[in-house]
């Protein structure tokens, strides 16, 4: 069966919401923190050599960039579409590119061409090294899209704190490029001390952050929800993490060739006056917002909450269906949603967040609601008469329904 058929036949399925398949995709670089539900013997399914699955991402079309060996489908989602006793499976990329209007909307579509963003859960034992991701004249260097992006902090799956629940965000006031640059120059002897000249904040579960490209940030060990534009581009700026040495590649990977040892380049990516702010926290930190007043939502059924809100790039929300409820979601726009909690009806579809999930298994918990039936309003149904339903649902650039920053 031809893809453009399956899309069609998802969509008719789905009544216009889409079923996913869940897509791990490992880091070498990382150790992971065992929070993702995956089963214990699976966190290594891909091969030592590729390392650890720290990471599910959500209705991607962007491909992991993960080095030699990477399939070339790694971290595209796919999806599923069952056919009697046959599950047929399309990447969503492709989805979108044959039927994008009908998908994303004409809105998305017509700017952008293709789908603009994607989630993810990332999940280390550890801390990441200090990093970021390159601003739009960067990227583009090197043949890639700027990367903004944003943390939350989903309660459910932070029953612990993992080794360093600390992130450490841009530069302290004062810091010179002379400073940064003298830390860069010392790659290879260890440690290269580039956090000294940072600030580390203890990370909360249920509340986020706001990190722009050309922010440094070297993320904490809380299993994290991450929306963010669809790139995988970075540049580590830290040498040694946990005693493991990084190499120079990690620096360089979206460096041009001929940049590779210009310094004055390489910090020249640094957002500055971003790194620096002196009001950081309240400028990049965000606690969840209700999308209207809790009482009158609570009378409804539903909690709806602002989750990721500070960039013009993406947005997200927590919503949360209260025990014995039928609500009707509208919102303006598509959206990913990945379950946290519970189990009911989406539309047609049965619900579930799974307990366990074994490498290859499908799942109930992972959909794209495309933006017709997003508007004209998506029925979910609580069963339960003690488990709310919790999802987050991830949202591209220029959510009308957002109308504060």
């Amino acid at each position: 069966m031809n893809s453009d058929r399956l899309v069609a036949m998802a969509l008719d399925q789905g009544r216009g919401i889409l079923r996913l398949a869940p897509n791990w995709v490992p880091r070498s670089f990382c150790i992971p923190g065992r929070r993702l539900k995956l089963h214990p013997d699976d966190y290594y399914a891909l091969g030592a050599d590729r390392g650890g699955i720290d990471e599910r991402w959500f209705a991607s079309t962007t491909p992991a960039d993960n080095g030699p060996g990477t399939p070339p489908d790694e971290g595209l989602s796919y999806i599923v579409m069952e056919d009697g006793d046959t599950v047929h499976r399309v990447l969503l990329r492709d989805a979108v590119s044959a039927r994008g209007r009908d998908i994303i909307g004409p809105r998305l579509m017509d700017a952008y061409g293709r789908w603009p963003m994607f989630a993810k859960f990332f999940d280390n034992m550890g801390p990441l090294p200090h990093h970021l991701h390159q601003r739009a004249e960067d990227a583009a260097r090197v043949s890639q899209q700027a990367k903004p992006e944003a943390y939350y902090f989903p309660v459910q799956l932070n029953n612990h704190g993992g080794d360093f629940p600390f992130t450490f965000f841009g530069l302290q006031p004062g810091t010179t490029r002379e400073d940064v640059i003298a830390c860069l120059r010392n790659w290879n002897r260890g440690d290269n001390k580039i956090t000294n000249l940072s600030r580390a904040y203890r990370l909360e579960p249920g509340t986020g952050w706001d990190v722009p490209a050309g922010v440094l940030h070297a993320p904490g060990s809380l299993c994290t929800y991450e929306p963010q534009a669809a790139s995988d581009v970075f540049a580590m700026f830290q040498s040694l993490v946990n005693d493991v040495p990084l190499a120079y590649d990690m620096l360089v990977k979206d460096v041009p060739p001929d940049r590779h040892h210009d310094l004055d380049y390489i910090v020249d990516m640094l957002d500055w006056e971003l790194n620096v702010d002196p009001d950081f926290v309240q400028h990049r930190f965000m606690r969840p917002r209700p999308v209207r007043p809790e009482d009158a939502m609570r009378e409804e059924g539903v909690i709806d909450r602002w989750v990721a809100y500070r960039s013009p790039e993406f947005s997200a929300k927590e919503t949360t269906i209260l025990p014995g409820r039928s609500v009707t979601l509208r919102d303006a726009a598509c959206y990913g949603l990945i379950l946290l909690q519970g189990h009911g009806t989406l539309g047609v579809w049965d619900i579930a967040a799974p307990t366990m999930i074994r490498f290859g298994q499908l799942t109930d918990d992972e959909f794209f609601v495309t933006e017709e039936a997003a508007r004209a309003g998506v029925q979910v149904t609580n069963p339960s008469r003690t488990d709310p339903i919790v999802m987050l649902r991830h949202f591209g650039p220029g959510n009308p329904d957002l109308d504060f920053a």
